[in-house]
């Protein structure tokens, strides 16, 4: 859920800038409902974005994330929280609240953007990071957002979070934030114009362009996408039949369900997945992940963790074989899971897209 704490500067109200909540709430909505993130291609900036939600206690609730918790001088990621909305001005969580356990949402946005004129002497482009946490202003329902702003990786992520400075996006203090909110609002409209939401005619857009070109598929659209997800594990004359299949069922003209997903399952048949009910253990998961990548994973995780809770796990152990577990979105109560390269990750996600064919990024 949303924060509903009391925010204590004035309402992100301007009725023209893109950078407003009812903007982000449509963005929330979307991130909340249909899936957590979003990797998109926006004319203008450079590489893809990445839109991520988020949420305390439980994103952040693995080893990883509890190490630098405790690295940073916290117990606790509410603790954590309550740092960040004393930086924000907003009301903190008391301990009676905190001990009701409810959920914090934030959305993480990171793209990058063209480096400042000192940083052009050593980079070509420079990170960029918003970080939206939505509060309350002189309302007991959410209707307001702060956001933290900052120019570095996070490879602490804790860490990268309590370094970030909160942001007046109408009143950027140095180049690098400059730099950063023109092109934020280059990609609020760019997420707008990928989920179709609404801009209200009275905002100024930053662009006059469609900042979303639409890739033309082919065949060959298909081949790269089976090839992807595959690791290349497939033979030639498969690779060709399966594509011509799914390439088929896309040209139809269909509107059911049995239709539109026709060939999909056979599809992730013939590239040894793994079909599990939306309940599993760590014993199954490390049996069948290692079947699919044809070498013994182990991973190491609480006791009592089970089903979805286990991907932060299964997701680190797979990234030192530089490996990442997705799943073809079956809109069933059961997984059809996969392993893919992680540099792929990106582009399987846009093809995704493109071809119809949902995939999902497990976190």
């Amino acid at each position: 859920m949303k924060n509903f704490f009391s925010g204590l500067f004035s309402r992100n109200n301007d009725p023209k800038s893109i950078i407003s909540f009812d903007i982000i709430d449509q963005i929330y909505s979307y991130l909340y409902n249909e899936g957590g993130n979003l990797e998109l291609k926006v004319k203008g900036i450079k590489e893809h974005v990445s839109v991520n939600l988020f949420y305390f206690p439980g994103s952040l609730d693995h080893e990883e994330s509890r190490s630098e918790i405790e690295k940073a001088g916290f117990s606790s990621s509410y603790e954590v929280l309550n740092e960040l909305y004393k930086k924000m001005n907003i009301g903190t969580l008391s301990q009676e609240m905190i001990d009701q356990g409810f959920e914090y949402d934030f959305i993480h946005f990171q793209f990058y953007s063209e480096p400042t004129s000192d940083e052009k002497k050593m980079f070509n482009r420079t990170i960029k990071n918003f970080i939206i946490f939505f509060c309350c202003t002189d309302s007991i329902e959410t209707n307001d957002f702060k956001i933290l702003y900052s120019g570095t990786h996070f490879f602490d992520y804790i860490k990268g979070l309590l370094d970030s400075e909160l942001l007046d996006f109408n009143n950027p203090k140095n180049e690098s934030q400059a730099i950063g909110v023109k092109d934020f609002k280059l990609v609020l409209q760019g997420i707008c114009q990928y989920l179709n939401i609404q801009i209200p005619d009275n905002i100024v857009l930053p662009s006059s362009e469609n900042l979303i070109t639409a890739e033309e598929v082919t065949l060959q659209t298909f081949e790269e996408f089976v090839n992807l997800v595959s690791r290349a594990n497939i033979e030639e004359k498969e690779l060709k039949k399966q594509s011509k299949l799914l390439f088929k069922n896309f040209n139809e003209d269909v509107t059911q369900y049995h239709s539109i997903v026709d060939g999909h399952f056979d599809f992730f048949e013939s590239i040894n997945c793994w079909n599990s009910d939306w309940k599993f253990d760590p014993e199954d998961a490390e049996y069948f992940i290692s079947e699919m990548i044809g070498e013994n994973l182990n991973f190491e995780y609480p006791q009592e963790t089970y089903s979805h809770n286990l991907f932060p796990y299964i997701q680190s152990a797979l990234e030192k074989l530089n490996l990442e577990l997705m799943t073809y979105d079956t809109y069933g109560d059961n997984y059809l899971f996969f392993v893919v390269n992680k540099i792929d990750v990106v582009r399987i996600l846009e093809l995704s897209e493109i071809i119809k064919i949902k995939i999902d990024k497990l976190d």
